[in-house]
């Protein structure tokens, strides 16, 4: 029963944010969390650095992926030092990643690609099959299911992405086409849904000048698809069908990546077939292969998400989720796109 109050609550939760975010994060006012001086200006103004909602959500998804990743591989039984050790290996390669996939594939030195970044953590795949069972039994005298452990990295990736692409909508990035230049067949199912963008500084706004206009909300669609497939996939996950859950959540999501570029306007590199989709193929042919040639995981004899959240809730373990909330923050939450002038005086009637 707790397994299906865990789902429920956070299903529940989810709902509540997007309704809000989905309401609120295409208005001007949500793209900028502060500016923080830099150098002093001309006419005594400041530049300031730009630290954005984009990057907000993009830790807030990080963390709870994270946050995830460990409830469900503690629940499984698998030690809570080797889950840490793997997701800094990942984390490492993935984060940096984003931005080199970025700057091959579209030219641009200065954005983010979460689709290159999971574009490489799928690559680790096939060494993270081979490497999991002998090093967990070398350094915690344990073995470890390595498709248990990977359902559980694949599950993590699709609800991290799911709330991650709200900080695709408050930066006005990933955005879609104009309702004008859907399929006829389309249009009217986006009639009463769609996004409206606001604000000149806003990717959507100085990449195609489409402020203002009625656009496919294709963050939208993503993050409730990818969030509905991340809890269908933890409660298959909680009842021990991991192939299950591995599959679900890799091919489900990355088979919507391939369909959603045809949506978006945003530039995605030459090419009618992007980048982008071929990688999202790819992904799909390395889950199918890896759930086709590993075999099924013996019965766990206890899994259940209260271990899990015994283990989390432990003041180290909370301390490491604020600093890698803070890290990713920095990393991915200064803009570089975008200026500012501050000026700052005096209130004389207060004084």
């Amino acid at each position: 029963m707790a397994d299906e109050i865990f789902v429920g609550l956070c299903g529940l939760l989810t709902v509540f944010l997007f309704r809000w975010a989905f309401r609120h994060l295409t208005r001007e006012k949500w793209q900028f969390v502060a500016s923080i001086p830099k150098c002093k200006g001309t006419d005594n103004c400041w530049e300031g650095i730009n630290l954005t909602y984009y990057g907000f959500f993009n830790a807030t998804a990080y963390t709870l992926a994270c946050t995830l990743l460990i409830l469900l591989t503690a629940a499984a039984g698998i030690p809570v030092g080797f889950t840490l050790i793997l997701v800094v290996v990942i984390l490492a390669i993935c984060m940096p990643g984003s931005r080199i996939v970025a700057r091959l594939v579209e030219k641009k030195p200065h954005t983010f690609s979460i689709g290159g970044a999971f574009f490489l953590g799928i690559l680790l795949t096939p060494p993270l099959l081979i490497m999991v069972p002998p090093l967990s039994t070398r350094l915690f005298h344990q073995t470890v299911n390595p498709i248990v452990f990977l359902a559980a990295v694949a599950i993590a990736y699709c609800w991290g992405e799911g709330i991650g692409r709200l900080a695709c909508i408050s930066f006005g990035c990933c955005y879609g086409k104009p309702l004008s230049d859907v399929h006829p067949r389309l249009r009217p199912l986006f009639r009463h849904w769609h996004f409206i963008f606001q604000g000149s500084t806003r990717k959507i706004a100085y990449a195609h000048h489409l402020d203002g206009v009625q656009v496919v909300p294709v963050q939208a669609i993503t993050a409730v698809l990818y969030t509905v497939t991340a809890l269908v996939s933890i409660y298959a996950f909680l009842n021990q069908h991991f192939h299950t859950a591995l599959l679900l959540s890799l091919v489900i999501s990355q088979l919507w990546r391939f369909a959603s570029e045809f949506l978006r306007a945003d530039y995605r590199g030459n090419g009618h077939i992007s980048a982008y989709q071929y990688m999202s193929l790819v992904a799909v042919a390395i889950a199918i292969g890896v759930a086709a040639i590993a075999p099924l995981p013996p019965v766990l004899e206890s899994l259940s998400i209260l271990q899990g959240l015994a283990r989390l809730w432990h003041p180290a373990m909370l301390l490491m989720l604020q600093v890698l909330w803070v890290t990713a923050f920095v990393y991915t939450g200064r803009s570089d796109v975008t200026g500012s002038t501050i000026q700052f005086h005096v209130h004389r009637h207060l004084v």
